[in-house]
């Protein structure tokens, strides 16, 4: 007989600890290779924790809701042969140093947190684009030896968290797929709520009225603006910029850009670039602020606001903005929003913002006045395009003419970025985007 401990896996550079959600498992349990024991959660992401090795539980050495240090055991598995060190899980081990920031770096296949790498031989059969759910190792292993498509295996209701299917659900699953006898679907964007501590009531719910507990990130979210507008004095200015150039452009070459890269180009990326210039004109928007100290960020990673399916919002981050071409962007911001999509993003992909766009646009609004994401100073918000009579100069003498435009907010955190500076950015990332090329070749 051999003990194995189980250590808390690094999930990203910057990740030092993560959360114990749950146990899957418990002591004297079997498990087999690649069976989830527990999830566990960092920031606003969530992953699932897969056994390194067959066994049974021997110890477990921490409970529910304890914060654990990246590197701690936090099991001890009991398996057949000699001692060996401790293991992380193998699907969650640290990823490889990161690349350069390349075009090409963005398109590389990395392993997800709680996930392994599926191999090439198995994609014939299911493929990660072809659900919006996670699936563990094993469970896509039993999936692949018995034939079971992605599209089946996302019909089979789950009972884990958040509607996961475990191991448990696939074999009742198949105890009765002979008999034709079929489960009901999960709905892909159900949300398990946690338990809630009790609170004082302050406010009394009326007859009929509903109370829906805050899932465990909608009370990250809560806390988070709290403490921005505990933290900042906010400041939010407006300017409206004429995007008609860019609005013809994407118009006249969209086709040719996917059909050449393979990627819809969305405006997203445009104003991203638009930012990044602005940025290196007015470093000081760049910063963080640490006591009576100023840091200037080096480093220009532009933090994309994107929905959740469960609602929520996330943050995922291009690191190095300023280093990408405008095709590189995309392929970032293409990659990032459909991984969010699907809850497959990884903790350090959350980390390390130094400036954030928020598009509003997408819902139809024609501005927004954004809470500041902390530690940073500006957001900026997009709003919706809209077609407008304008007031146009020429040299022959002022017209009225029907052009693109759209308003853009920036709130920022005014204990060091006062009018001047707020203004005269946003104005730059305004005049940035009029100025844009509408000859511009792909």
């Amino acid at each position: 007989m051999a003990k194995i401990d189980l250590i808390m896996p690094k999930m990203g550079e910057s990740i030092m600890e993560a959360t114990i959600i749950s146990w899957n498992k418990k002591v004297g349990d079997k498990v087999e290779l690649d069976e989830t024991i527990l999830e566990i959660a960092t920031d606003k992401v969530d992953s699932e924790i897969p056994s390194p090795v067959e066994g049974v539980i021997g110890e477990i050495l921490f409970k529910k809701d304890d914060v654990v240090a990246v590197g701690t055991p936090i099991a001890v598995l009991i398996t057949e042969g000699e001692d060996t060190e401790p293991l992380p899980s193998p699907a969650v081990q640290e990823s490889a140093p990161a690349v350069a920031p390349q075009e090409e770096a963005v398109t590389a296949k990395v392993p997800l947190p709680g996930k392994a790498m599926v191999p090439d031989t198995q994609t014939a059969v299911m493929t990660e684009a072809e659900s919006t759910r996670f699936y563990s190792p094993l469970v896509r292993n039993i999936a692949k030896k018995e034939g079971i498509s992605m599209a089946e295996l996302n019909t089979i209701s789950g009972t884990g968290s958040q509607g996961r299917v475990n191991k448990k659900d696939i074999l009742n699953y198949m105890a009765h797929r002979n008999s034709g006898a079929q489960t009901q679907a999960m709905p892909l964007s159900k949300t398990v709520m946690p338990s809630v501590d009790a609170a004082p009531k302050v406010v009394k719910p009326a007859t009929g009225d509903e109370i829906v507990a805050m899932d465990r990130m909608r009370k990250l979210i809560a806390d988070h603006m709290v403490m921005s507008k505990h933290t900042s004095p906010h400041v939010t200015s407006f300017v409206e910029a004429d995007v008609t150039k860019i609005v013809n452009w994407r118009n006249k070459i969209k086709g040719n850009f996917q059909q050449k890269y393979g990627e819809k180009i969305t405006y997203t990326p445009i104003f991203i670039e638009a930012v990044t210039q602005a940025i290196q004109e007015f470093p000081m928007v760049n910063v963080t602020v640490d006591g009576s100290n100023i840091i200037v960020k080096k480093n220009i990673n532009v933090g994309m606001a994107a929905a959740l399916p469960s609602g929520n919002l996330i943050v995922p981050v291009i690191k190095n903005a300023d280093h990408l071409s405008l095709v590189g962007l995309t392929k970032q911001v293409n990659d990032l929003a459909g991984r969010a999509r699907k809850n497959a993003l990884k903790p350090d992909e959350i980390q390390g913002g130094t400036f954030t766009l928020t598009n509003v646009g997408t819902f139809g609004n024609l501005m927004g006045t954004p809470i500041i994401n902390q530690p940073q100073v500006a957001i900026m918000a997009a709003g919706a395009i809209k077609k407008k009579p304008v007031v146009i100069e020429t040299s022959e003498g002022d017209v009225i003419g029907i052009r693109s435009m759209m308003f853009l907010s920036l709130s920022y955190d005014h204990r060091v970025v006062d009018g001047f500076l707020g203004g005269s950015f946003l104005r730059k990332v305004a005049d940035n985007l009029e100025a844009f090329d509408a000859d511009r070749s792909i």
